[in-house]
């Protein structure tokens, strides 16, 4: 798969390619699609133990994941998968606060789960997205 572009944003980003070899992002055509972003802290990769600003935190993810492949954040997006632990309102609403935030003119697509157990200790989210990006594409492509 040498032709497709692969990202790591600095800070978490080199640590998982370092530790687990995976990449945050992926550019396949005019969409950037993304692994799941938790509520961690970039650079000193603590993560927030309240819900609200680990839910927070993830956003702020998303959004450097996807400037650093090219995009322009969260104003392409048009799939969201959203993973809990747990479930419930609170989380739920965090996310429509966020939803609202990050994108006031448009509506994306909306998965969202709960599941026992996300991929560290601390993580109660994980939000991975796919963003549609033509400009960046053709920027990427004559490159």
């Amino acid at each position: 798969m040498s032709h497709l572009q692969y990202y790591h944003y600095k800070g978490w980003g080199e640590k998982a390619r370092e530790v687990h070899g995976y990449s945050q992002a992926v550019r396949v055509g005019d969409r950037i699609e993304c692994a799941g972003q938790g509520g961690w802290h970039p650079e000193t990769f603590k993560f927030y133990r309240e819900i609200n600003a680990q839910i927070d935190q993830a956003f702020e993810n998303v959004e450097r994941n996807l400037k650093d492949a090219g995009g322009k954040g969260w104003e392409q997006v048009f799939r969201v998968n959203s993973y809990h632990v747990p479930i419930n309102n609170e989380a739920l609403e965090a996310m429509t606060r966020n939803f609202k935030k990050w994108m006031p003119n448009h509506k994306p697509i909306w998965t969202c789960v709960g599941v026992t157990r996300l991929g560290e200790d601390d993580m109660r989210v994980e939000i991975e997205v796919v963003a549609h990006d033509p400009e960046g594409a053709a920027k990427a492509s004559s490159s």
